[in-house]
């Protein structure tokens, strides 16, 4: 009898539990971050190794595919308005939630433990002058590999584009570079499912030691804070998320189960970028034509962070109601409008949700101080953040395919 192999799946949750035991019983040891923090370093550099040559070679595969400006500028123009629909509905709900459970009220300040958030503080002085018209200035990359070096994503989307466009444009004589970039995809994606075997002892060391250094007593000051944080994004899912997927005739559910290894993987290592050649792949397999898949996914990433946003809007809520400021309604609308511009401003900055809350704060009247307090559990709160991020851009691909009458589920085999 065939001894029956364990799926990516089970091995990702074996080294996420794993992962946990050994963090909780080394907690306040250096020895686990001495030992496991390589693993999970190891895994997110093989991750990011791939990221830029798959997103590259796909794009460029897909919009010389289509070859048709005019649909590329419809498919970006109503891939931006549905990330702006969905993107202030997640901030809107995050407002609300905050407003209901009041996550901030009744803290005892001189009890909880503050954090150096110095870090974030330089990156938000630095990103704080973006404006709208800097933000388009800066899709455009004067050097692409520079923008690839840096792994400036909305750059490399936008050159990507171009030059796809470009080997559309000339014909026969594109051939040649057309069949080298779908060569190139191909392979990348061979590399992911190599490197997606290293993924359970990846998440083993990044959560172990995520819980070594933390604990889960540092959950308990902040528990309502958390609770809020996630039952919020849990609501977002099953019931915005779900909505939409239902308007277009797809269930929630049936994505969940597409991208369970995915889900748990980002969740596990508080990265979307763990996850975006997977994702891209999947959404393919799922009925997304190719050049939809490739184009709104990693564009998704830089414009449409719902859990990222919702989040914001309960922390910016949570440290007002910490010092016992009241933000009026048009306040909180005007804190609604600074973060959809703030958040796409400064996508793609490291730890991006606490540099754009720096950014943000002060322009209602809130102390930016506050964050010291709740950066110490900032990880737990990005791994959800992340698993919101992930299933939002899922959905959005299968949003847009729908819409443009080109989703075509695959047929199952009777």
């Amino acid at each position: 009898m065939k001894k029956k192999k364990l799926s990516l799946a089970t091995q990702i949750m074996i080294g996420l539990i794993l992962g946990i035991i050994v963090g909780a019983i080394f907690y306040g040891s250096e020895t686990a971050q001495t030992y496991l923090q390589p693993l999970g370093d190891i895994f997110l550099h093989l991750i990011k190794m791939i990221v830029v040559p798959i997103i590259i070679s796909s794009i460029i595969v897909a919009i010389a595919g289509v070859g048709d400006l005019k649909a590329v500028g419809k498919l970006g123009g109503k891939s931006i308005l549905y990330f702006f629909c969905v993107t202030l509905t997640a901030i809107a709900i995050g407002l609300i939630s905050a407003n209901i459970f009041h996550p901030g009220e009744g803290l005892n300040m001189d009890k909880l433990e503050q954090s150096d958030i110095s870090k974030y503080v330089d990156t938000a002085e630095a990103e704080g002058h973006t404006s709208v018209i800097d933000m388009i200035v800066h899709i455009v990359p004067p050097n692409p590999f520079e923008a690839i070096a840096s792994a400036d994503m909305l750059a490399i989307i936008f050159f990507s584009v171009m030059f796809g466009l470009g080997i559309a444009a000339i014909g026969e004589k594109g051939k040649p570079v057309y069949d080298f970039f779908s060569g190139t995809s191909q392979v990348m994606f061979y590399i992911t499912n190599l490197i997606m075997k290293f993924a359970p002892i990846g998440v083993f060391g990044l959560i172990g030691v995520t819980i070594s250094k933390f604990g889960l007593s540092s959950l308990i000051p902040l528990g309502k804070l958390v609770i809020t944080v996630y039952g919020t994004m849990i609501f977002f899912i099953l019931v915005i998320l779900g909505i939409i997927a239902k308007v277009v005739g797809y269930s929630i559910f049936k994505l969940m189960k597409v991208l369970k290894e995915e889900l748990i993987l980002a969740f596990s290592t508080a990265s979307s970028e763990s996850v975006l050649p997977r994702i891209m792949d999947k959404m393919e397999k799922e009925g997304c034509p190719k050049h939809i898949a490739t184009f709104v996914i990693p564009t998704g990433y830089s414009f449409n962070l719902d859990g990222s946003t919702l989040y914001q809007a309960i922390a910016a809520l949570f440290i007002a109601q910490m010092y016992g400021i009241h933000l009026s309604i048009f306040e909180q609308i005007t804190l609604m409008f600074v973060l959809m511009i703030t958040s796409k401003g400064i996508a793609g900055v490291p730890g991006v949700s606490f540099v754009v809350l720096l950014a943000t704060l002060g322009t209602v009247g809130i102390p930016v101080e506050g964050l010291a307090f709740i950066a110490g559990i900032d990880r737990i709160l990005d791994m959800g953040r992340t698993v919101v991020n992930v299933m939002g851009n899922a959905l959005a691909s299968i949003v847009i395919s729908k819409s443009e009458k080109q989703f075509n589920p695959p047929v199952k085999a009777e």
